[in-house]
């Protein structure tokens, strides 16, 4: 553990963080923020409407990836410590069952019909499925290069995958479960997000890569990185630790409503935000640093992100500082930082129809980025 580490272990705790309240819109439909905590053993849930913490359960000590049942029923986090799905019943957050994988996972995702997908991150890599009846695995779909994040297209016909090792983004038929198309990119392929046509089609991927401070843009219909948008310089120092200089930028979203996208940087410590249809920057939001005596301010460590569905909230997992920022997307402007556990990563959204205690097949997510 890093001398950084241990300070901000031992200071975070202590730093006055706002709680500034901003209520979401009234709707039938409940709203749920998941945050696994990477250096723990629990989850955070998040309610948006008072941006309080209102659940929080046991996982494992390695967690990563977060995602859940269409009908909300079950929330799945990826086990790299045993190499399992977990699969926890969302209620009252017991653990139901753990699925043996094919080797060590990384992100998850869900398709519409239930399958769940994990990238495997060791061995040769693939990309496993896992049966949402049986809770078993169906089948390992080998790949060229260790995943890393997995996302599924919103037309749910594809599986997007994306490789460190071998700079390779893959999409994978959710019709045949099969590799459809791969394509190089120039560094190792980290969080990603989607635009869709208005069709519902894939339009473009937006890929962050390795010692990029920024990201790359994929025609999908092209199959080929066709942009390359790098972050401003940062206009201050802040310290972090060493080994977050290989993904400067990790953390990519799209607005539910199609129009902005919101990208966070470590070295900026800050979330930048550009237009969706010419990607020209329009916002810069900070993010809480800490201050010690005798360091510079240091980052939060921004990494994931995710929306409310009504595209008016963005939250994202301060890594480095046991916390999740709260921004309001209209205003560009931070109303909460809400405790969470120790080194949040992943963060996703889940829409229950009806209220907390109702499951329905017509269960919308948001994406996990």
């Amino acid at each position: 553990m890093t001398a950084l580490r241990r300070i901000l272990m031992s200071a975070c705790f202590g730093v006055g963080l706002s709680l500034a309240l901003a209520p979401v819109s009234a709707s039938a439909d409940t709203v749920r923020i998941y945050v696994t905590n990477s250096a723990g053993d629990s989850v955070h849930v998040i309610d948006p409407a008072t941006n309080k913490v209102v659940q929080t359960f046991r996982g494992p000590e390695a967690m990563h990836g977060v995602a859940f049942a269409p009908d909300g029923s079950r929330v799945y986090i990826s086990n790299e410590e045993n190499s399992t799905l977990d699969v926890f019943e969302r209620k009252s957050g017991k653990l139901i069952k753990q699925v043996p994988l094919s080797n060590r996972p990384n992100n998850i995702a869900v398709a519409k019909d239930g399958r769940i997908v994990v990238g495997i991150a060791r061995g040769d890599g693939a990309l496993d499925i896992i049966d949402p009846v049986s809770l078993t695995l169906k089948k390992s779909i080998p790949v060229h290069g260790r995943l890393h994040n997995v996302y599924v297209t919103p037309d749910q016909k594809y599986v997007i995958t994306g490789s460190i090792r071998e700079s390779l983004l893959t999409a994978i038929d959710l019709s045949t479960e099969q590799v459809a198309w791969e394509t190089k990119l120039s560094g190792g392929v980290r969080p990603m997000t989607i635009e869709t046509n208005p069709d519902g089609s894939t339009k473009r991927v937006f890929a962050q890569l390795s010692d990029l401070n920024g990201f790359a843009v994929v025609d999908f219909a092209q199959k080929k990185e066709v942009a390359r948008i790098e972050l401003p310089k940062p206009k201050a120092e802040f310290e972090t630790d060493a080994g977050r200089n290989s993904a400067p930028s990790h953390g990519i979203g799209v607005t539910p409503d199609m129009k902005t996208l919101w990208v966070t940087s470590i070295p900026n410590n800050a979330v930048f935000v550009y237009s969706l249809d010419d990607l020209k920057q329009v916002g810069e939001v900070a993010l809480p640093a800490l201050k010690m005596p005798g360091h510079e301010a240091i980052s939060s460590v921004a990494n994931w992100v995710t929306f409310t569905p009504d595209s008016k909230t963005i939250y994202v997992s301060n890594a480095g500082m046991r916390s999740v920022t709260a921004i309001d997307v209209p205003s560009m402007k931070v109303k909460a930082v809400v405790r969470v556990g120790e080194v949040p990563k992943r963060i996703n959204t889940l829409v229950i129809p009806g209220g907390p205690n109702a499951s329905s097949s017509s269960n919308r997510r948001a994406s996990l980025h």
